[in-house]
């Protein structure tokens, strides 16, 4: 079975989105078969991996109120190995829709392990809340990889997110990990980017990735192309960053 690793921060802007598209780009550029799911109601994942809902293709949201079969909802994209299960705005109906279901929390769980044999890896892009989109995706996955923007505030968000990891541990899933803190938007010429990434190697130098990745316009202006860094510019920092990300994943697994 696939590892399902849950890309997560209720913070917003922190680069999870970005993360996820450009990650999943480059294991799947590593040869992994993998299969992203797109968790927010934004559907910036979907877009900015090219793909758009053609009509009547099932969403992730069809598949959480039991409309579709998750298998039935995988899109290729224009990536070789790299697949879809595409998200859209309905997604902001279904915190309503599943709160009346019994076992509303392990909705995508059970989904995900009807594929999860067919990929080496499934990346959850989550949404920017601790609501239950989040916390099926929390109960879904093997690990959380948390994004950490280098910015004011960024240790304050880390700590709500953890005591949600930890809860979700108590009492859905005991087996949850955290897969690693990736700091994202890294400048190293400003003095608050070099504190923060300070205070989180002081903190949680364990679960720190050793890759950072850095402020990039090359990673904002991708997305509007429907495409990763890896497609949009091979040369690029960001590109090199996911890159190294992708390395120091395949290790860890390894």
């Amino acid at each position: 079975m696939g590892k399902i690793i849950a890309i997560a921060n209720q913070k917003g802007g922190v680069g999870k989105t970005t993360t996820a598209i450009n990650l999943s780009s480059a294991l799947a550029f590593a040869e992994a078969r993998v299969l992203v799911v797109d968790m927010d109601p934004q559907g910036n994942a979907t877009s900015g991996l090219g793909v758009s809902l053609e009509e009547g293709q099932p969403s992730i949201y069809d598949v959480l109120i039991g409309r579709a079969e998750a298998k039935d909802s995988i899109v290729p994209t224009s990536v070789e190995n790299l697949f879809i299960i595409p998200g859209n705005i309905n997604l902001s109906a279904a915190e309503i829709e599943l709160v009346t279901e019994i076992s509303r929390e392990t909705k995508l769980k059970k989904a995900l392990a009807k594929v999860s044999d067919e990929f080496n890896l499934i990346l959850i892009d989550c949404p920017p809340s601790l609501g239950l989109l989040t916390v099926n995706s929390l109960t879904a996955a093997d690990s959380v990889l948390i994004p950490l923007q280098c910015e004011y505030y960024a240790m304050e968000g880390l700590g709500q997110l953890l005591n949600t990891i930890g809860l979700i541990r108590e009492s859905l899933n005991e087996e949850l990990a955290l897969e690693g803190i990736l700091l994202t938007m890294h400048n190293p010429s400003n003095n608050l980017s070099k504190e923060v990434q300070k205070q989180v190697e002081e903190y949680f130098s364990e679960s720190l990735f050793k890759t950072i990745i850095p402020r990039n316009v090359k990673l904002a202006e991708a997305p509007s192309f429907g495409q990763s860094i890896i497609e949009y510019d091979l040369k690029s920092k960001g590109a090199a960053s996911y890159i190294d990300l992708a390395k120091e994943m395949l290790e860890r697994i390894s």
